[in-house]
């Protein structure tokens, strides 16, 4: 992935800072709901948010200086985030809107966030309350080693971008209908898994349209780079998942997407550039 001049200035590098700390979770409300549900994007636990029922801490660990690949990293979210901030402006622009950036907070082990005690086993998440996208990088490691993906830049890049397309959502008021929907006691578990599985795989359809902008901009990818994306949503796909950790699938208790539902939202971004496009909900919204 070609590397830009671009840096954004909302990135919190906490790293190396001490982290750890407790603090009350937020119970019930959007906060917690939506983590639970989008912290399983690539293999995340939300019973760490889910079970707690009082508050949560973890001891700090001891500061030091991040090392020169940890600094290199930090300034690679930087610029990814720079390129988020710009092709969002972009599109909301166009279609007579005002963005609002998100903020990007990179920690190790646990840190707080406006939604609880964030935590490496969440895996990356947004949280809703601050608006803020929350990312261990060591997450990345697991990736590799637990599910196969090669991870390279642009699979960073495809992660935040993933993300970012929550905080789209909820600019936009999806993540605030998909909560009414919740809340009203009208649907079965399944029928939510599939509201589930449809924010989910608009956030994917959010990062493949966002590729396809920043390219068109500043010509960031190079060969590979979208298959890596490809393979890292293919790899964290329900039936995957299902596969390697029970060994067999329920397609009723997908919260996110086939491997193959997966590709084809990522690439449907991409190939279309149309944010209008982006409707993997039909009528359950409406």
């Amino acid at each position: 992935m070609k590397w830009t001049d671009d840096r954004s200035g909302n990135v919190d590098d906490r790293r190396g800072s001490g982290g750890g700390g407790g603090g009350m979770v937020v119970g019930g409300g959007l906060g917690t709901i939506i983590i639970a549900a989008i912290v399983f994007f690539l293999g995340g636990d939300p019973s760490a948010i889910l079970s707690s029922g009082g508050g949560s801490s973890s001891a700090p660990t001891e500061q030091r200086e991040l090392n020169q690949n940890e600094r290199q990293i930090g300034e690679f979210v930087k610029m990814v985030t720079a390129e988020n901030e710009q092709t969002w402006n972009k599109i909301f622009s166009d279609n007579n809107m005002q963005y609002r950036p998100a903020k990007v907070v990179l920690f190790e082990s646990s840190t707080q966030s406006g939604c609880g005690t964030a935590q490496s086993a969440m895996g990356p998440f947004y949280c809703p309350a601050d608006q803020t996208v929350y990312m261990d990088m060591s997450f990345f490691q697991e990736l590799q080693s637990q599910f196969g993906a090669k991870v390279t830049e642009f699979t960073i890049a495809y992660v935040l971008g993933h993300e970012m397309g929550h905080h789209v959502q909820n600019l936009l008021g999806t993540l605030n209908k998909t909560e009414q929907l919740r809340r009203s006691g009208r649907y079965s578990e399944a029928q939510l898994n599939q509201v589930s599985v449809a924010t989910e795989l608009q956030a994917d359809f959010y990062a493949g349209l966002w590729a396809r902008y920043t390219n068109e901009r500043e010509k960031i990818l190079e060969p590979g780079d979208l298959e890596s994306a490809v393979e890292a949503a293919e790899a964290v796909g329900d039936d995957n998942i299902q596969k390697r950790s029970q060994g067999y699938v329920n397609q009723e208790s997908f919260t996110h997407g086939s491997s193959a539902q997966r590709k084809e939202w990522f690439m449907k971004g991409y190939n279309s550039g149309d944010i209008k496009q982006g409707d993997t909900f039909s009528q359950l919204l409406r």
